[in-house]
């Protein structure tokens, strides 16, 4: 049984990071949904952290907007992989969220997405699933072929 855990650092991150559950939900993978923010909440996200593996989880969709610390806070906490989500934001479109994901220290990786692309977090940790789960991998070779095919039907 394949599970991700996706992480959010606020609620108002959830319009967004609601994709990558849509794509979970469409390929069958079990999911769990966190709001813990690694500046308002960092003991209750390190106390979750501590028992994700525990509970079988292994992937982790994190989404954080402006500082955006929260994929980085838990990638240092864990090893299994983290995909971070930067948020749009008003200040500066979500630059700030990406910049801050995207550059982390040698030693602490994130995968990063582009900015609010929580749909391509949620098939990247199905990717990453399906190294070792062939049913999934078809599922994802499905998904792949409807993409496909949805785009030669489009009549011009």
């Amino acid at each position: 049984m394949e599970k991700v855990v996706i992480i959010m650092g606020s609620t108002s991150d959830l319009d967004t990071m609601k994709k990558a559950a849509e794509v979970l939900d469409e390929l069958g993978i079990i999911y769990e949904m966190k709001v813990l923010s690694a500046h308002r909440t960092p003991d209750l996200l390190f106390e979750y952290i501590a028992q994700i593996e525990e509970k079988g989880f292994k992937v982790i969709i994190a989404g954080a907007g402006g500082a955006a610390h929260l994929p980085g806070v838990i990638a240092s906490q864990t090893l299994l992989p983290v995909i971070g989500v930067p948020i749009e934001t008003k200040v500066m479109g979500g630059l700030d969220s990406l910049l801050s994901i995207v550059q982390m220290p040698g030693g602490v990786p994130v995968a990063t997405m582009g900015i609010g692309n929580a749909k391509n977090a949620g098939l990247m940790a199905a990717r990453i699933l399906a190294i070792n789960n062939i049913e999934l991998r078809k599922k994802l070779e499905n998904y792949k072929k409807a993409m496909v095919q949805k785009i030669k039907d489009i009549k011009i």
